[in-house]
């Protein structure tokens, strides 16, 4: 019974909320709305699974998993940073904007494969 009422709710907020977005409707939203899953069906998942098969086929099984790890990681850190680098000259927000992303993301990407490399030459 709980589960229906919680499910119940859900639906409710979901309905409530597309009647809010119903005045917002327009190309550029539906084109926002819809380029998310797009690019990843169409483009992200078929480049991971493509890198994924080439890194088993290609790395010795010991350091597969880990490189697979560190590639996984790497592209989150990526898709995370992507916004901040994309649009470099975006109205600023004193304490948000005022950072090197570029420099950040690769001081991340640096420790991720550290990472990598010493768990897998003590594996």
């Amino acid at each position: 019974m709980t589960r229906w009422v919680i499910g119940a709710v859900g639906v409710a907020c979901g309905l409530w909320g597309a009647w809010l977005a119903l005045p917002l409707i327009s190309w550029s939203f539906v084109v926002w709305l819809a380029s998310g899953p797009l690019v990843h069906d169409v483009l992200v998942a078929p480049i991971v699974g493509g890198v994924g098969l080439l890194v088993y086929h290609a790395c010795p099984p010991r350091w597969a998993d880990l490189i697979a790890a560190g590639l996984a990681t790497s592209g989150v850190l990526g898709l995370i940073a992507l916004p901040l680098l994309w649009a470099p000259n975006a109205p600023s927000n004193p304490g948000l904007h005022d950072r090197d992303y570029g420099l950040g993301l690769l001081a991340a990407l640096g420790v991720v494969w550290l990472v990598v490399v010493v768990v897998g030459r003590n594996k």
